[in-house]
């Protein structure tokens, strides 16, 4: 199981990364989305693979949820719209890249749900002139 929660994670950012969306950005796969104070002046997508849920399907079969995170992040001066809404614009086009479709790089996962709330975090805006938006992404193997 834990190689197939990577194997998803690796194929979102393969997937990130040959998408052609609003803002340049290479997606990497990492622990944790975080990075020196420093590095924020550029925009860091990082996709964490984050769990994995098991249920019964059918007798003898059973249906694995993988879940991943992918943050979109970047330090901001003003912080007014001009600057967060293309911030803003590319976590919603990542979220529309997966919405009903299966994986590349591993057909077997397809996608079952996006959460994505709060879209940013409030605290990091205040407390680090940060953007930060997390989103969680489901994708079911059946088996």
């Amino acid at each position: 199981m834990p190689s197939e929660l990577l194997r998803t994670a690796d194929a979102v950012v393969s997937a990130l990364n040959a998408a052609a969306l609003s803002l340049p950005f290479t997606a990497e796969r990492h622990y944790q989305p975080q990075y020196d104070l420093a590095e924020m002046k550029d925009l860091h997508v990082t996709v964490v693979p984050r769990g994995v849920e098991v249920s019964q399907a059918a007798r003898g079969k059973g249906t694995f949820d993988y879940k991943v995170d992918v943050a979109v992040q970047k330090k901001f001066e003003k912080g007014d719209a001009a600057e967060l809404d293309p911030l803003m614009e590319l976590a919603g086009e990542i979220a529309e890249l997966f919405r009903a479709k299966r994986l590349e790089d591993f057909p077997e996962a397809a996608w079952v749900k996006t959460e994505h709330a709060p879209v940013y975090a409030q605290e990091h805006m205040q407390e680090l002139r940060q953007f930060t938006s997390v989103m969680t992404l489901t994708f079911r193997v059946t088996r």
